[in-house]
């Protein structure tokens, strides 16, 4: 042990290479024997040869009189030490080479490895968490910043960071499981821009913000990351990532698991399903996460919990209604409201792709989980059914659990052969939206301004997916205006109500996958029925026929006895989808006028 003036000497190699001893440190200046040292320390107590050590002072071809060189720098640091009270023998001349004895009161690179070794046999997570906190405490700064040899820099420096990185994530995993995710989050927003291909820290970060209730923030984290790789490798995010953003989506709780062992349904369990579709379970004994902000739909929620967990007679409840209107959020939390009356789980299975597209019945079911007798009653969410095709096959496979569907249609055929109910959603009423624009954004913010958030309501059309995004918009603008949003909305409505991290929270993209899914003959109907007037008696020039299938299509409400009826929102986005479509086709001619202008002769 070296010492000096009664005070430990510890080299230190987790960042500048330095001599610290009592309040003191020395860090040294970049030179041939800084980097011998460096590359003695970086092996302690082992013999570490002359060939090496001349490759990691001289780099390239040594010249003829390195050994002599080498043995000149030696004594360089010799006289160092000395200078601080350290003995000449801490450097040891021995047949093939150099060694330093070193352990853990004069070397942090020891005392780092001994800590996060003790660490793996802590009796339980505290402690072991505070031995790696104490460990990661130690580096401050690049390791061997001032060491200017090539060959440390390119093997010592990678191989050190690697034991830091792996060191704290797992502090960040035993800090996420202890629920500490606002504590954690700083030293995962710098690792994860850091280190953006080592994906765990952005799982990590992701998790984090979702469980501090920053869902928003933690799904554009995850579309920025996508992005990146797909830019600079050419590759997908790991299944890792890609199973939280589906768990994100879903709302489901990402809670650490109980100690004892439960089976969950995910993708695994069905090779063959498609990308893009998973099946999710909430295990006994967990929470279903409720809809972050869900605002109204009391008498649904009431009626649909009544249905679900009746004792007799059908417990199936389908959710039908307009493309974005709300149908998912009043599933998943009206699921979350019921979940202790189905001790056997409350399992989400997604019958739609996130293009919109159905996946197919035999591969649904095979992600259906399994019956459980034992376990008690079970409900099953069936999210965004393309049709009645498409649920029937699958009822007979859930046994006895409740059943629980979102659709756009009204799926009559199920209801009419299985019994059950319907709940047809209609558009937030004027408090309802206030409420939620309110929950997502912040109470006071929107108190602030309420003829504003009134206005914004409006130009939104009161669909719950509109107000969403325009909450995101005003959450990552903390100095926009109310009123400057609604009003910049309003100009543009379903071209400016996207967020670009996410196709499914934009208007043009979940209104378009909805428009796509018709029959040629229903599109054209449709947006003629967008041009006319609001007042406009819409069976005057289109066939019932035609009106009662965008009746099942989610896009036209009400119908016999009483008049159909267009919202404001769709007949909206109706107009802005043919001006669109128009200025998209004039767009080639204009190009061809331009170009034969060019070519013309003159």
């Amino acid at each position: 042990m070296s010492r000096h003036g009664g005070s430990i000497i510890r080299f230190q190699l987790l960042g500048p290479l330095s001599i610290a001893h009592g309040p003191e440190t020395v860090v040294l200046k970049p030179s041939k024997p800084t980097s011998l040292l460096a590359a003695l320390l970086l092996h302690p107590g082992a013999v570490v040869s002359t060939s090496y050590l001349l490759r990691a002072v001289w780099d390239e071809e040594p010249p003829a009189t390195a050994r002599a060189a080498l043995q000149t720098c030696v004594l360089r640091l010799r006289r160092l030490f000395a200078k601080y009270g350290i003995s000449a023998t801490t450097i040891e001349a021995v047949p093939g080479g150099y060694r330093m004895h070193n352990d853990t009161e004069t070397l942090d690179l020891v005392l780092f490895r001994t800590l996060t070794s003790r660490a793996g046999s802590a009796t339980g997570p505290g402690e072991e968490l505070y031995r790696l906190r104490e460990a990661l405490s130690l580096w401050h700064g690049q390791p061997l910043a001032n060491v200017a040899s090539r060959l440390l820099q390119q093997d010592a420096v990678p191989a050190l960071e690697q034991e830091r990185l792996r060191v704290l994530e797992r502090v960040c995993d035993l800090e996420l499981a202890a629920g500490n995710c606002h504590q954690v989050l700083v030293d995962l927003y710098e690792s994860a821009r850091r280190h953006p291909v080592r994906e765990r820290f952005t799982e990590q970060l992701i998790e984090a913000l979702y469980r501090t209730g920053r869902q928003a923030e933690a799904l554009a984290e995850y579309r920025t990351v996508r992005d990146r790789l797909r830019d600079e490798l050419g590759i997908d995010p790991g299944p890792g990532l890609r199973r939280l953003e589906l768990a994100i989506l879903r709302a489901e709780d990402l809670a650490p698991a109980p100690p004892e062992p439960a089976r969950a349904v995910t993708a695994a369990d069905a090779p063959a399903l498609p990308a893009g579709s998973a099946a999710t379970t909430s295990r006994p004994g967990r929470t279903v996460l409720p809809v972050p902000a869900f605002a109204g739909r009391e008498g649904d929620r009431r009626a649909m919990a009544a249905r679900l967990t009746a004792a007799d007679g059908p417990r199936l409840v389908v959710v039908s209604g307009a493309p974005g209107i709300g149908k998912s959020a009043l599933a998943h939390q009206t699921a979350h409201e019921v979940q202790e009356a189905f001790p056997g789980g409350v399992s989400t299975v997604p019958l739609a792709r996130p293009d919109g597209t159905a996946v197919a019945v035999e591969d649904v079911a095979r992600l259906l989980p399994d019956a459980d007798h034992g376990a008690g009653r079970r409900l099953i969410v069936l999210d965004g059914a393309a049709g009645a095709w498409q649920v029937l096959p699958l009822l007979p496979a859930t046994g006895d659990a409740s059943v629980l569907v979102t659709s756009r249609r009204g799926l009559a055929a199920v209801v009419a052969t299985h019994g059950g109910a319907v709940h047809r959603l209609d558009v937030l009423r004027p408090a309802e939206a206030h409420g939620l624009l309110a929950g997502l954004v912040g109470a006071e913010r929107i108190a602030a301004e309420p003829a504003a958030a009134g206005q914004l309501a409006t130009v939104c059309g009161h669909f719950p997916l509109a107000l969403r995004i325009a909450a995101g918009r005003l959450l990552t603008r903390p100095g926009l205006s109310v009123a400057d949003c609604a009003a910049w909305l309003a100009e543009d409505p379903p071209a400016r109500l996207a967020l670009a991290e996410d196709a499914r929270l934009s208007v043009p993209e979940v209104l378009g996958q909805a428009l796509d899914a018709l029959a040629p003959e229903l599109r054209e109907a449709f947006l003629r029925l967008g041009a006319r007037d609001a007042d406009e008696d819409l069976s005057v020039r289109e066939s019932e026929a035609v009106l009662e299938q965008l009746v099942e299509a989610g896009l036209l409400e009400d119908g016999p006895p009483g008049p159909y009826r267009l919202h404001d929102f769709l007949r909206i986005y109706a107009r802005w989808h043919v001006r669109t479509r128009k200025t998209t086709a004039a767009a080639p001619s204009a190009a061809a006028a331009a170009a034969a202008v060019v070519s013309a002769p003159h």
